[in-house]
């Protein structure tokens, strides 16, 4: 059997595929049901390709035709944050801004990393005094549906505001506080919570919650544990413990958009 150009080509579609799925359904925390329904696909094939059962073959087709409409409507939330993340990483009318971003001026660089250094100066004193803290930093995509979810405050980015939202007991300090156009954009915001079941249990709500975005959305999460004082990074799909140094240059200042060069000017 001769397997060509072609034949590799459409191996490694598959392969693709099914491992986007494979992801898909295991930050739904449902990643056994996908070995479920390759079990299903495989036993699928196998009766009515290999061995031509007709009538097992029919019942099998009738569960794929009513079964594909069934995980679309279980997973509905999934399937459209996955095609939401593609369409936000090809957004044509995002392109010029993104590429304008890394085109700072002299001043830009400046209030930039004023800002930078306010939210690392911040975290640094609620790790200090073990204040819990949840800050999300908007990228590409819109996160006004998690905004409205709070109260919109626009305010300038700086330590002290920071401090006072998260601040134990006052009115802002329960959710997390969205940082958006270089804004202090919305505090006490309620995000979506991640269902991964490998994460460490002395991972709280902040963390779960700071991933479920992460997840969803191009963020970046920054969590300050009220129990330990550790400062966290959520990113993507990853979740991990960094240092302030490790915060403000490997984190933060790609985000805004800094590069060495800028930084050391």
């Amino acid at each position: 059997m001769y397997i060509g150009v072609k034949d590799i080509i459409d191996i490694l579609l598959v392969s693709a595929i099914l491992f986007g799925i494979y992801r898909l359904l295991r930050r739904s925390g449902a990643s056994n049901l996908f070995w479920g329904i390759l079990a299903f696909v495989f036993a699928w094939l196998l009766v009515s390709y290999v061995f031509s059962l007709e009538l097992t073959g029919v019942l099998f087709d009738r569960f794929v035709s009513v079964g594909a409409i069934a995980l679309v409507v279980i997973f509905q939330t999934e399937i459209r944050s996955f095609f939401y993340g593609i369409g936000a990483r090809f957004n044509v009318e995002k392109l010029p801004t993104h590429w304008l971003r890394l085109r700072h001026t002299k001043q830009n660089t400046k209030d930039l990393q004023s800002n930078i250094d306010s939210i690392v100066t911040a975290c640094s004193h609620m790790s200090a005094s073990q204040t819990g803290a949840l800050i999300v930093i908007a990228n590409q995509q819109g996160l006004t549906e998690y905004a409205d979810t709070g109260e919109k405050i626009d305010a300038k980015i700086s330590t002290r505001m920071i401090e006072n939202i998260f601040f134990k007991n006052t009115p802002l300090h329960d959710g997390a506080l969205i940082i958006a156009h270089n804004r202090l954009y919305a505090a006490a915001c309620i995000l979506p919570v991640s269902k991964r079941h490998d994460l460490p249990k002395s991972y709280g709500l902040r963390h779960r919650a700071a991933l479920g975005l992460a997840e969803k959305t191009d963020v970046l999460a920054i969590i300050v544990s009220e129990e330990t004082g550790k400062i966290s990074v959520a990113q993507g799909d990853m979740i991990k413990a960094v240092t302030i140094n490790e915060l403000e240059h490997n984190y933060l200042a790609p985000m805004f958009g800094i590069t060495p060069q800028a930084e050391n000017k």
